[in-house]
Formats: structure tokens, C-alpha cells, sequence
């Protein structure tokens, strides 16, 4: 960032792209960005989470050589000399307990210029911070720097997490002082950015509960889909490592967020886990009409399936599912096709198929023990040969025989209507899923 100074008797007005005007020594804040960046600083240094602005600290004009090689350096054109004149200043000058010592070493942990590595915006940073005196903004910069870069780099996580902390509570006691809504909009956004650093440094140390609760909590004040990227991801994580609760709270805050097909399954997934059927039922169909799956049919047809033992009223809707999941879900077909036909002949009551079945068994032993008494008494014997007792009991076997076998006939056609409506919900369900 370039700032353009000029001077104007004992004042120092400097204007730059952030938006931020110097006058008379006093910082007055204009506008403030807050950029949410990559896995990685652009190019070399920047964090995850970097501001769009550049506090310059107070300028005074006294005639004094440190006080002149201060101005100059902040005057300076272009950041490379700008970083230099700064290092100048801080060579000549420092370790003398002068003013804008402190917001040397902040400028220079902050500001880009060529040749910055990580290591020069953390040293630079914590001597800032170490010489105290720094205004809230300027400290709340340099904090969640230092925070986001221990973070990338996966060292002093604890000091990593102090300061995003540090950043919360400055913020907040900033924002509790007054200013104005554009002022209380600019310390909200740095209490997001503090949650954020504070999620990243949770995450690095594998705290994924409480990067979740970090990471939500800045996405309440900062609404960057980058954020809720992020709770997806750790959400997914959770949910691998069968931490369902936790799940379920990241996955709750991206579906609020963006309602889009991935977390809106997960969701229903997680709910699914911990027990809440009917909530995740409602998840699980919205996730199945922005995309259809098997795996979702499935789900939702057992849940529904399960519900339909106390609501007979829910069978249709479930074998439906179950029939979809039958032809697409590969992993559970079998099974999902026996859960429909089950649920079909048990839920239909005027098929009555489970009575038709054992009256069919009945039938069918009663003619084969009528039949083998009518083989153990007239097998081989010719009706002639029977006194007229036995051809009246041979008649009457016959014809006990005859009435079983009509009766068997008739269930058989009555168990093969009920096969035939469910054959017919096969078709349709192959017709809607445009299965020849």
C-alpha cells in the first residue's frame, strides 16, 4: 500500500488506498477491510486472514533527527523504501525509548515490501507489541498477524491462541467505549477476524470442537463464504471421525449459510447420528430434491419405514424410497428390496398376504395328509373291488381333496393379485427413474 504525504506547517496529512487520513498525530480511522485470503499468505508472508488497511502511527513534526527520519521513511514512495528508511530509522534511533519506535516495528510486521519473510513479520510484530503504546487498531493488525502466521506455520499455538484472544477482548472493550455504528461495524469485524485466527490456531493444535465454535462465531460477524469453506471442511473431518455432535454444529452453520447440496446432506447425516430421525428427515429430502442418490432414497426410506410401525399412513411414501434405493444404491439393493416388499405385504391389510400365506400352508399340508390317506387305503385297488363303505369314503376323500385344491387356487390367486401390485409399483418406479 502507497501513501501519498505532504506536509502543512507542524501537520502530516497522508492518504492511501486503505482509506486512513493522519492528521495532527491522531489516527481517524475512514474505512476498514477485512480480507479473508487462502491456506496461505499471498506470495510469502500474508495470513490466512490479513486486513486491507495499513495503520500509520502518529507523526509529529518536531525538529529532531529521529523525529525527521521517522517522516521520511513514512513519506517514502514505494514499500521497498519505505521498509528501508524504517530499518534506518529503527538502527539509528532505536533502544532510546523514542516515540513511533513502537509503530516502526508494526508497519514493518504489517506492510508488504520485497525481500519480507515470515520470520521478519513475526520478529517485527512481537517488538512492536513488546514496546507497548500501540493504539487498539494498529495492536489488533499486528496481533491477529502474528496469530495467523504461528498458526501457518504450526509452531507456538498457544501464543497463536493467545493472541487471536487478545484481539476478541480489545476489540470488544474498543467497541463498548462508543464511536458510532461505523465504528462499532469496524470492531466487529476485527472481533471476527480475532475468532477466525483463533479457529485456525484451535484447528493446527487439533481442537476441532473448538475451531468449530471459533469459526462460527466469526462467521456471525464477518458472513465470508471462505469461513463457512472451512466449517465444511472441519465439519467432514468430524463426521469421519465419528464425532457426530460436532458435526452437526458445523454442518448446521453452513447449511444456514448456504443451504447448498453438500451441507444440507451432511446435516441430515449428522442428525441421522445422534439419533434425531425426524429432524433429519426433513434434511435428507431436501438434499434428495436438489440431488437424487440412492444412498439418501435409503435413508430416507428406513426412517420413514421405521416410523410407519406407529403410522401405517407412511408405508406408501417409504416403499417408494426403498424401491428407488433398490435400483440405486448397488451397496444396499437387496436389502432395500426386501425392506419394500416386507413393508408392502405387511402394511396393505386388505391383501391380508401374511394370512393369506399361512392358510396357503395349511391348505397345502391338509391336501398332501388327505392325500397320502387316500394312497394308503385305495392306492392300487380298483373301485370294483370296494364294498360300498369304501367307495362312500374313497367319494368323500376325493371330494375333501377337491375342495382343498379350489380353496389353494383361489388364495394363490389372490396371493398373485397382491404380487402383481407390487410388481406394478416395480415398473413404475423404473419408469421414473428411466430404467428400461
Amino acid at each position: 500500500m502507497v501513501a501519498s504525504c505532504t506536509m502543512s506547517s507542524w501537520h502530516v496529512f497522508c492518504y492511501n488506498r486503505g482509506g486512513f487520513i493522519l492528521t495532527s498525530g491522531i489516527v481517524q480511522v475512514i474505512m476498514l477491510k477485512i480480507l479473508v485470503r487462502g491456506l496461505a499468505m499471498i506470495k510469502k508472508v500474508a495470513p490466512l486472514l490479513v486486513l486491507s488497511l495499513m495503520i500509520f502511527p502518529p507523526l509529529t513534526a518536531q525538529v529532531d533527527p529521529c523525529d525527521e527520519a521517522y517522516i521520511k521513511a513514512m513519506t517514502a514512495q514505494t514499500p521497498a523504501q519505505r521498509a528501508q528508511l524504517l530499518k534506518d530509522f529503527i538502527s539509528k534511533c532505536g533502544g532510546k525509548g523514542i516515540q513511533n519506535e513502537n509503530f516502526a516495528y508494526a508497519n514493518l510486521s504489517l506492510m508488504e515490501y520485497p525481500g519480507k519473510t515470515a520470520k521478519d513479520a513475526i520478529d517485527h510484530g512481537e517488538k512492536a507489541l513488546a514496546l507497548g503504546g500501540l493504539d487498539d487498531l494498529t495492536k489488533c493488525q499486528v496481533l491477529i498477524q502474528l496469530s495467523a502466521l504461528y498458526s501457518q506455520s504450526g509452531q507456538n499455538l498457544e501464543k497463536a491462541k493467545t493472541h487471536a484472544t487478545q484481539v476478541i477482548e480489545t476489540a470488544k472493550a474498543a467497541k463498548a467505549k462508543g464511536g458510532g455504528i461505523e465504528s462499532a461495524a469496524q470492531w466487529n469485524q476485527l472481533i471476527g477476524a480475532g475468532h477466525f485466527t483463533l479457529g485456525q490456531a484451535q484447528e493446527k493444535a487439533k481442537d476441532y470442537k473448538g475451531a468449530v465454535d471459533s469459526y462460527v462465531a466469526s462467521y456471525g460477524l464477518l458472513k465470508n463464504a471462505q469461513i463457512i469453506a472451512t466449517v465444511k471442511k472441519l465439519g467432514k473431518l468430524l463426521y469421519d471421525a465419528k464425532a457426530y455432535g460436532d458435526a452437526e454444529k458445523a454442518f448446521k452453520a453452513s447449511y444456514a449459510a448456504t443451504k447448498d447440496f453438500e451441507s444440507t446432506l451432511f446435516y441430515a447425516k449428522s442428525l441421522f447420528r445422534n439419533n434425531k430421525n425426524g429432524e433429519s428427515l426433513t434434511y435428507f429430502k431436501e438434499a434428495y430434491a436438489k440431488q437424487k442418490s440412492g444412498e439418501i432414497a435409503y435413508n430416507i426410506g428406513i426412517i420413514l419405514a421405521k416410523d410407519a410401525k406407529a403410522n401405517p399412513a407412511l408405508a406408501p411414501e417409504a416403499i417408494r424410497y426403498l424401491l428407488e434405493a433398490s435400483f440405486t444404491y448397488p451397496s444396499q439393493s437387496e436389502q432395500a428390496m426386501k425392506l419394500a416388499e416386507n413393508l408392502f405385504f405387511l402394511s396393505n391389510k386388505e391383501i391380508k398376504y401374511n394370512e393369506t400365506v399361512a392358510e396357503i400352508q395349511a391348505r397345502s399340508k391338509k391336501i398332501d395328509e388327505l392325500t397320502a390317506a387316500y394312497n394308503a387305503k385305495f392306492g392300487g385297488k380298483e373301485e370294483e373291488d370296494l364294498n360300498d363303505a369304501e367307495k362312500k369314503e374313497m367319494k368323500a376323500l376325493l371330494a375333501s381333496i377337491e375342495a382343498e385344491q379350489k380353496a389353494l387356487e383361489r388364495l394363490q390367486a389372490e396371493q398373485n393379485m397382491a404380487i402383481a401390485k407390487f410388481n406394478k409399483l416395480l415398473d413404475d418406479t423404473k419408469l421414473r427413474l428411466g430404467i428400461k
